[in-house]
């Protein structure tokens, strides 16, 4: 389904629901399933997430290895892969073949892998060495401790985090070099703690204690999610003094580290209130965004990758430039996410230069008019660009990827006044 976006004008005051985070909501379902006495709330209504549940919800009936194993399909859901890799790992008598989208065959999981048969899991692969599918056999592992390379995906360390409670002397993990993506590391080793979970993170290792017994009956409600509402801080961005948007329902002191847009978006003249029933209100109070020294907007994004492409479209239809570092994870997400960037930016005019882990834009005032943007199987593909529907009209490509995170994102865009037709 391809997409016509208007060129258009926002609604001065608009309300917008958002579900709870993926990133949050995957984690708990996997802790859900280890431990059945957690309940949730707000949980994310995204494909991942169903894909998650749809996968533990399965029920294994015990199996000798000489029959033929289940065969689960999580379809372009990265973190689904990473952390049902682990889980299945770890659930006796199980035999699996975990396996995904041909994008998903091209994104390396031989890092995970290798740390969890080095706890004693028994994982091989099904087709290209270091990539899935993959076939798992579970058991229990008897080791624990193990080490792993810290710039990897932090989907990762979160894989190996998430089941180590239930690991029978839980588990000791030593990350080597740089850390990629603290905040989600973080995130794990909250929501670990919310349950009970005693575990530190000190000096590049990361110590779990087992839980042994039996959880009390908790309910845990998942915060929705900032990655999505990052289009909504570039709709504001793109528009006129005094637009406001309040979206649900959202933490002061949140877990996720795309929070982090607070505060970024204050350069391009967004304040974000947070109000006592937990919801948001973003304003545009500055428009004037060159007197604030953004003729070039300079961050690392090593703890936020996911805003990369949101703040790139933001600068460009601004007018203004940025240098974005700390990208290396892009290349290997849902498509390569730097060169996706600078294809459809320079069909809009833009000037874009990238490396293996950064891109620069330079400023231009130049939008061109009814480009088509191929979104690459990448649901933050078609989201990023959508806001640009304030400067210039243009099509978005298979639109309905953007269900992989945020199901109702065009219906919530056309509650903020953007007009959308589908292609005839």
């Amino acid at each position: 389904m391809n997409l016509q976006l208007h060129h258009s004008k926002i609604i001065t005051k608009a309300t917008i629901a958002i579900t709870g985070s993926k990133s949050e909501t995957n984690r708990l379902l996997l802790l859900q399933a280890l431990f059945p006495q957690i309940s949730l709330k707000n949980t994310s209504n995204s494909d991942d997430s169903e894909v998650m549940m749809k996968a533990l919800s399965h029920i294994l009936q015990p199996k000798t290895y000489n029959l033929e194993p289940t065969t689960i399909n999580v379809h372009h859901a990265g973190t689904a892969m990473r952390f049902l890799t682990a889980f299945f790992a770890t659930q006796s008598n199980s035999d699996i073949i975990l396996t995904g989208s041909s994008r998903m065959k091209e994104r390396p999981i031989h890092i995970l892998v290798e740390a969890l048969n080095n706890l004693g899991a028994q994982i091989s692969y099904e087709e290209k060495a270091g990539f899935p599918p993959i076939r798992i056999k579970g058991k229990e592992l008897e080791s624990s401790e193990v080490a792993m390379e810290a710039n990897t995906s932090s989907q990762f360390i979160s894989a190996l985090v998430l089941i180590a409670p239930k690991l029978k002397n839980g588990l000791k993990l030593h990350l080597k070099g740089e850390i990629t993506s603290m905040p989600y590391i973080k995130m794990t080793l909250a929501l670990l703690k919310e349950i009970g979970v005693k575990a530190s993170f000190e000096n590049n290792i990361i110590t779990i204690q087992p839980r042994t017994y039996n959880l009390k009956p908790t309910t845990i409600v998942v915060e929705s999610d900032w990655s999505s509402v990052s289009y909504f801080y570039s709709i504001v961005a793109l528009s006129e003094i005094g637009t406001q948007i309040t979206l649900s329902s959202y933490k002061k002191n949140s877990l996720q580290g795309d929070s982090v847009l607070s505060e970024i978006y204050k350069d391009f003249g967004v304040e974000t209130v947070f109000n006592d029933d937990e919801t948001i209100t973003i304003s545009k109070v500055n428009a004037n965004v060159n007197s604030i020294n953004q003729k070039s907007k300079i961050l690392n994004l090593i703890n936020a990758p996911d805003i990369a492409q949101t703040i790139a479209v933001t600068c460009f239809g601004l007018g203004i430039g940025c240098e974005l570092t700390g990208l290396h994870t892009l290349k290997i997400k849902e498509t390569d996410r730097l060169q996706a960037l600078k294809n459809e930016l320079i069909k809009l005019g833009a000037s874009v230069e990238i490396s293996d882990e950064s891109l620069v834009l330079k400023p231009t005032s130049v939008i061109k008019e009814n480009v088509t943007i191929k979104t690459y199987q990448d649901h933050r593909m078609a989201m990023a660009f959508a806001p640009l529907a304030l400067k210039t009209a243009l099509q978005i490509e298979d639109a309905e990827v953007v269900s992989k995170s945020y199901p109702d994102f065009w219906t919530d865009l056309k509650g903020c006044g953007i007009l959308i037709s589908q292609d005839q």
